[in-house]
């Protein structure tokens, strides 16, 4: 079928738009990376150093940052995965007592919340105050992840459910070895989303941990962006940051950037049916 002149030029101008504006969202981190290896601040670098980066990979608190980041992202991504698959699957059985109120607290949740200040007293009521679960179990389930996981949970055939329980599985059994593995490319997406969430995570690290050492990498990036002078994290490990200038911030960013991206293309082919699957179902 010919394609009409209108047709083709309509093609022509959305490619020219979606190209410059690819360019637009790439430019940023261009520019950082390269005044991440530049002593001078320009879209353009005049000189080539190393020194930014040989700094951070030589600080130790840096170094436990990131450590203390990659951990806080593999246990607490999991945990959260478990817990939501768990109440999702048990929101999937429509006969269950209570099931319409729950879906109704839980729907409430995304509208609205308590806000800081309560999340606070409960964090510091529980013991949960200056430990690394105050950044995991407070937002253990998202409320949206939990919705659309338990429409996928319902949209698998009720009839090869019957047929494990036949063959003696009990729930958790069905749940482990028969559900979740039909519902890798939803558990990839949800487990990308709860990943980059709790990698970018900064404030709760400042409003639960009065630890420095328990730091997650996102508040040592704070720390170097915000301070124009002085030390990163604890004074005893890392000398001032003053000397390096702008190029030790780009540095610090590029570092904490990459792992969450490097991460991203091997869920990539999950994420797009993943977020479709079961969002259409009730």
């Amino acid at each position: 079928m010919k394609e009409s002149i209108g047709s083709r030029v309509f093609d022509g101008f959305n490619a020219i738009f979606l190209t410059i504006f690819s360019l637009c969202t790439f430019l940023p981190f261009v520019y950082v990376v390269i005044n991440s290896f530049s002593t001078s601040t320009t879209i353009i670098p005049t000189s080539f150093s190393l020194e930014a980066y040989e700094y951070i990979l030589s600080s130790v608190t840096f170094l436990r940052s990131v450590k203390v980041s990659i951990g806080l992202t593999v246990i607490g991504t999991l945990f959260q995965l478990i817990m939501t698959s768990l109440m999702a699957y048990s929101l999937s059985h429509k006969y269950l007592p209570g099931r319409s109120l729950v879906l109704l607290m839980v729907l409430f949740t995304m509208l609205f919340s308590g806000g800081m200040i309560p999340t606070y007293f409960v964090v510091k009521d529980t013991g949960l105050m200056n430990t690394f679960a105050a950044l995991i179990i407070p937002s253990a389930i998202s409320a949206f992840n939990l919705i659309i996981l338990k429409n996928f949970f319902q949209s698998i055939p009720d009839e090869l459910k019957e047929s494990a329980r036949i063959d003696g599985s009990h729930e958790l059994g069905l749940l482990f070895k028969i559900v979740l593995p039909l519902s890798l490319p939803a558990l990839a997406t949800f487990g990308l989303f709860y990943a980059v969430g709790i990698w970018n995570q900064y404030f709760n690290a400042i409003l639960y941990l009065t630890d420095t050492a328990k730091y997650p990498v996102q508040v040592i990036l704070r720390q170097v962006i915000i301070l124009t002078s002085g030390s990163i994290g604890d004074t005893t490990e890392i000398e001032s940051v003053t000397y390096y200038g702008n190029s030790i911030k780009m540095a610090v960013i590029v570092i904490a950037t990459v792992p969450i991206m490097i991460v991203y293309p091997f869920l990539q082919k999950h994420f797009a049916k993943g977020v479709l699957l079961g969002s259409v179902k009730g």
